[in-house]
């Protein structure tokens, strides 16, 4: 193993900057992760405009990335269910270098069927949306309403919800454009919110009853309206905030439907709650990844030299999709 790596580094200019520094050592439970494929996340993006501002004197620097897949290629003590040379794929901060220190527990195996740039743009998806499943207590049989469906998460939404069960799933956009996007991950109807009521629109496809589950990726006034959407007994589970973190909802449509509201956000769980979300989508989710129910729409690859691209691209909300970086 090479004693250097190439890692990228945020908090002191506009963009990542690629730079030499000594390959890690796994710790007490870590793994060390031959990287090569690394997927963007909104919050990379975030935290690198965030990180950097030369009018206020705000530089943090730190190691970026999140999402990775590529090969153990060291074990701490402690990880010992893990084995050199397994293909993993996993989630940790720090996640753009060619090698990545990981927990143990927040690694998944890498289908046989599945390749490494298709891997990265996976673990953030899978453990999102089956976490959010899971505190909705979805069963199979029920009806889904996912909004912001388009978004690289609410797609692997879409997909795992029929894989799993769901009888109906019902997915919005704000682009008439991507209504076909939506059709071929799994989506029994489209809601175009641009020019569609959604709540009206929920209930008219599902008998006037509202649908079981609700995965809200909008937040804003797009999660009040999913409430009168949902069924008595119901449950509604925000997972982002893509419409702003503000929201005036109706109690009424709360109270006089019992309804469940939980808000998730898996990436600040503790360690051992995510390693308990990350081996339920082993057990209950992999199968459908493994026989290509559950495949992420990649938007584009780029170099790790022109990560700089693929920031802007996102920048932009250009994607259709995970932008990945290949990994030398």
């Amino acid at each position: 193993m090479t004693a250097m790596m190439t890692a990228l580094f945020g908090g002191t200019t506009p963009q990542w900057q690629p730079r030499e520094v000594p390959v890690p050592e796994p710790g007490p439970g870590q793994v060390l992760v031959r990287a090569h494929a690394v997927s963007l996340n909104n919050a990379d993006v975030q935290q690198l405009d965030s990180s950097f501002d030369p009018d206020a004197g705000k530089k943090t620097e730190y190691l970026a990335g999140y999402e990775f897949a590529g090969d153990i290629a060291a074990i701490g003590p402690g990880a010992e269910t893990a084995r050199v040379g397994d293909r993993v794929m996993g989630t940790t901060q720090g996640a753009f270098a060619q090698y990545v220190l990981a927990d143990h527990r927040h690694v998944m195996p890498i289908p046989e069927s599945v390749g490494y740039e298709e891997a990265s743009a996976l673990p953030t998806g899978l453990l999102t949306e089956h976490g959010a499943l899971t505190r909705a207590r979805f069963n199979s049989g029920q009806s889904v309403l996912i909004t912001g469906a388009t978004s690289s998460i609410g797609l692997t939404g879409v997909q795992m919800a029929k894989a799993l069960g769901a009888t109906l799933v019902i997915a919005t956009t704000r682009s008439k454009a991507k209504e076909a996007l939506l059709r071929k991950a799994g989506a029994d109807t489209v809601i175009v919110t641009d020019g569609q009521d959604l709540m009206q629109t929920a209930l008219d496809a599902t008998g006037g009853e509202g649908v079981d589950v609700v995965l809200d990726h909008v937040g804003g006034q797009t999660f009040a309206n999913c409430l009168p959407a949902t069924r008595t007994d119901g449950h509604v589970v925000n997972i982002g905030r893509l419409g702003g973190p503000q929201s005036t909802i109706d109690l009424d449509a709360l109270s006089y439907r019992h309804l469940h509201v939980r808000g998730v956000s898996f990436g600040f769980s503790r360690p051992e709650a995510l390693g308990q979300v990350v081996a339920a989508v082993v057990d209950e989710v992999m199968p459908a990844v493994a026989d290509g129910r559950i495949r992420p729409v990649i938007d584009s690859i780029h170099a790790f030299d022109r990560a700089h691209e693929a920031a802007d691209r996102m920048r932009g909300h250009q994607a259709h999709g995970k932008i990945i970086l290949a990994v030398p």
